[in-house]
Formats: C-alpha cells, structure tokens, sequence
C-alpha cells in the first residue's frame, strides 16, 4: 500500500488544503493539552500534589531554591517531572519519525518496526539484560546503550542489503528492513527462552512492551537533545519530503536530489529510533497511528504536519502514561499495552472513515 499519485493536485500535498488547517491553532490547542496534561502527570499518582504545589515545585527549583524539607519535592521534582518530560520526548519523537518514515517509504503503513530499526534495538537492550552486559557487565554498556548499539548496528545491517547494486529504492528498503527485523525478533525471542530467572523474564517482557518507569533526569539528556535536533533537521526539508510524495521523477524535477535525501532521512529516523527505543522501550502504534491522526486536520503538507505531529504525539504519549501508572492499584500497566489498544480502534475509525484514502 503506497502514496499513489494518480492526478498531480491530489497527490500534491501543497495542493490539497482546501478543508484542513493551518498549523496555528491545532498547535496551539495541542501545546495547551500538553501543558495540562504534562501537570496532570506530575500531580496524579499513589500520593496527589495539587496542581498549584506542582508549579511551585518546579518554579522554586528553576529558580535555584534549596529543596524544602517534606515528600512533594521529591516527589514532584526527581519522580514524576522527569518521567512527564521524558514521555513528551518520546511521543513527540516518535511522531516525527512516523511522519518522516512513511514519506521516505511512500507507504502509510510506515513505522520504525517496518525498517527493523526497532528490532534491533529490543535485540541489543534484551541481551544486556539476559546476557549481563548491562551496568556492571563485561561491555559495561547499560540497558540504553546496548539498545542504541543495536539500533545502530541494525541502521547498517538494512543499510547495506537495501544498498546492494547501487541505488536506493523505497520497495527494496522495506523488504530488507521487514526481512532484518523478523530475524532480529526471532533471536530476541530465543534470549527471552533463555532468561535465568522469573523476575529477569518480567523485566524483558515489561522491557519489550515500553516502559517509563526509569525515568530520571541524566536519561533525559540525550533524548532532550535528539528529538529537537531532529525535528529541526526534517521541518528543513520539509518541501523535499513533500516532493517525494509525488513520485521520484516529480521529484527529481524539482530540483531533489532523491537518493541523497532518503539516505539521510534513513540514517536520522534510525539514530533516532534508536535514542527513543534506548530510553522507553519499544513502544508501538505511536509512530504509525499519529500521522494518520493529524493528516486530516492539517492535511499532507509536511511543513505543517511535522509540527502538529510531534505536538500530538507528546499529548498521547503523556496520557497514555498517566493511564499506565493509575489505571492499576497493585501494578503499572507496560505502555505499549495501552498504546495498541487504544491505537488499534482509533486507527481503524481513522481509515473508515478515510475510505479510498491513501494516507
């Protein structure tokens, strides 16, 4: 299933406007949800702060105040902000990276997973832990830095095959990155079979279905870093990503250097997937379903979408985890639980009622 351009003003993403938005207000209505609910984060949970504590909390500690003797500081300010933040970055992460991924793929059905990217990074991340290699370990990687290992190693792995006689072709990418995951899951499966323990086959597993709950504010470093590097990176090529809609000859004819474009757009939603997966886990639907979601409020035009994107997949990720944390009074439910089931429906209302759509 792909971006099919049968008539140039359908297929032009500059040209279809007519009943969507500017970026404007869904930005701003989204940038307001994402305040309330990044308070809402912070003050929900097994002990409530209220909301006016919260933001006295934060201030007195932007403003270099001593933390005051009690719990809600602690609470507030090492708990539950960094985790807030590091749910916003990812969202927002992932939702560029399945905004940029299904324009250099040419396919709506696009996300990290179908390029192996994600994979690869589970691979590294459940080796540290079933294999020791974690902190302490031999390599001393650290559970995100066998991750992003082989996030990397897999963005080389696909890089190669789809390479292989010259050119770079969207259908042979797919095909390498879908046949590279599959194995890469398959060996990642046989290290859960080999887990030495309940509790380290727990932490796999919840590891696996994405998780918020280490957050803490030295992980937050390279994500708060990586996610807007990135985002600047794509709203620059914004028009090009528009061009590749429209096929790679149009393409070509405005002045796109095709090859040259989707080789970078490869090689930084793969570094980027890999941040997101080292520091979350591996967190499904976010990617594939956002685009689908924004598209028809602000339309295909990537200067516009890219933005809204990484606005409403921060809001989503962000309730998604207050979901995860209260839903459950003896548990925390793993992210991607949530993230399928409410991602699965909302997709399929999204395609219903876009019969015919190609995105």
């Amino acid at each position: 299933m792909a971006f099919t351009p049968v008539r140039r003003k359908a297929a032009d993403p500059e040209a279809s406007q007519t009943r969507t938005l500017p970026a404007g207000p869904p930005a701003a209505v989204l940038g307001v949800a994402l305040l309330a609910a990044l308070t809402a984060a912070v003050a929900w949970g097994s002990t409530a702060v209220p909301p006016a504590e919260v933001w006295s909390v934060v201030w007195r500690r932007l403003s270099g105040e001593p933390a005051r003797p009690g719990t809600n500081d602690l609470i507030v300010w090492q708990l539950r902000v960094p985790r807030a933040l590091l749910a916003a970055l990812v969202g927002a992460g992932l939702g560029l990276v399945g905004t940029a991924v299904q324009a250099l793929v040419r396919n709506p059905l696009a996300d990290p997973y179908l390029l192996g990217i994600s994979n690869g990074a589970s691979l590294g991340a459940v080796a540290a832990i079933v294999l020791g290699l974690g902190a302490g370990g031999t390599l001393g990687l650290g559970l995100s830095g066998a991750a992003f290992a082989g996030a990397l190693a897999t963005f080389a792995l696909v890089w190669a095959v789809a390479r292989r006689g010259g050119g770079f072709a969207p259908l042979r990418l797919v095909l390498a990155g879908v046949a590279i995951g599959q194995f890469l899951s398959g060996f990642t499966s046989y290290l859960v079979l080999r887990a030495g323990d309940e509790q380290q086959t727990h932490s796999v597993l919840f590891w696996l279905m994405g998780s918020l709950s280490g957050a803490d504010w030295e992980l937050l470093a390279v994500p708060a870093v990586a996610v807007p590097l990135a985002g600047l990176w794509l709203q620059a090529r914004a028009r090009g990503l528009n061009a590749l809609l429209m096929g790679d000859e149009t393409a070509a004819g405005v002045g796109i250097d095709v090859t040259r474009l989707r080789r970078e757009l490869f090689a930084v939603t793969s570094v980027l997937t890999g941040v997101l997966v080292a520091v979350s886990g591996a967190i499904g639907f976010v990617a594939l379903m956002v685009p689908h979601a924004c598209r028809p409020v602000v339309g295909g035009d990537h200067r516009r979408l890219l933005p809204v994107s990484a606005l409403f997949g921060a809001l989503l990720l962000v309730v998604v985890d207050i979901v995860c944390r209260t839903a459950m009074d003896t548990q925390e439910l793993p992210v991607g639980v949530v993230t399928a089931l409410l991602g699965a429906p909302a997709l399929l209302y999204l395609l219903d009622r876009r019969p015919g759509s190609g995105s």
